[in-house]
């Protein structure tokens, strides 16, 4: 299931499949002390996608097994987005895009001002099982929620903005469990449209992954990608390729960017410490997280 140029997906199968699996995790999360994912529409996903190892370690509540060990971090991650939006919608932005949404459902969990609007941009097979498992679920979103069918590799700005984005508006952009999903060519123009589409006052969320050369030796300390037979393999998923350093390359242009610790975050406002996690997931814990805020040139 090697990536090729132009490849699609829908939930089950290639990166879709990864959305679902951390669907799952999310789902688990909820009977973890203290939960901090709050989806209570996770496990109606993986429910409704039916692949048989997901849906048994959600529904057996199997707390000891790969999906288990994804929920403790899965959580801690999704806990910081969700503060993202929580902040930046304190300071008066009302206009959120998450990229490669998958079945993130923020638009529906979270407590958003007045006037906010949240767009989703991902493939269409995934928007469209998304849709059908939320109408099946009665479920009403808190924002304005605008789903964007496109494919991150190729011209999202342009549909995007026929959707209704407003690039004179600041905006809270989140790039959650993507970037390595992206060749290092692709990573680099998102940024760059990223950047083109930000009103000065927007704010960046970002996880970015290992560094080229990391990925196999990543890919060992991580269970549910060795222990689910239908997952696919993440050195066939994940390119290894090289890229520029985002975070520089915004510092450059007038972002003011943070590196986050979430380890440190977990044991010391989520109540979530972390013991024993293999060296490499550790340090994509402490270093590969980041938020930056584009502040007026001077």
């Amino acid at each position: 299931m090697t990536r090729t140029p132009g490849d699609t997906w829908d939930i089950v199968t290639s990166v879709g499949f990864t959305a679902l699996a951390v669907c799952a995790a999310r789902a688990l999360d909820a009977v973890l002390d203290p939960p901090l994912a709050d989806d209570a529409y996770a496990a109606g996903f993986v429910t409704a996608a039916g692949e048989p190892e997901l849906v048994a370690a959600v529904a057996e509540t199997d707390m000891d097994g790969a999906v288990a060990f994804n929920a403790r971090w899965v959580g801690v991650r999704t806990r910081f987005f969700d503060d993202f939006f929580a902040s930046g919608a304190k300071t008066g932005i009302r206009q959120a895009v998450i990229l490669a949404a998958g079945l993130d459902c923020r638009a529906y969990r979270l407590a958003w001002p007045p006037g906010s609007t949240v767009f989703e941009v991902d493939q269409p097979r995934v928007l469209e099982f998304k849709q059908r498992v939320l109408d099946e679920q009665g479920a009403i979103a808190l924002a304005q929620r605008v789903t964007v069918a496109a494919d991150l590799r190729d011209d999202w700005a342009a549909a995007l903005a026929d959707a209704g984005f407003d690039p004179a508006q600041p905006t809270m952009w989140a790039l959650e469990g993507l970037l390595p999903y992206l060749p290092g060519p692709a990573q680099d123009a998102l940024f760059e449209k990223l950047h083109e589409l930000s009103a000065v006052g927007s704010q960046i969320a970002a996880e970015l992954g290992p560094e080229p050369g990391d990925i196999a030796e990543f890919a060992e300390t991580v269970p549910i990608f060795n222990e689910y037979s239908a997952l696919p393999r993440v050195t066939d998923l994940w390119y290894d390729d090289p890229r520029l350093d985002t975070k520089k390359w915004l510092a450059e242009r007038d972002w003011t960017v943070s590196t986050v610790d979430l380890m440190d975050k977990a044991a010391n406002e989520y109540g979530r410490p972390f013991d024993g996690l293999p060296a490499m997931f550790e340090l994509l814990m402490r270093v590969k997280f980041f938020t930056a805020s584009r502040a007026p040139r001077a």
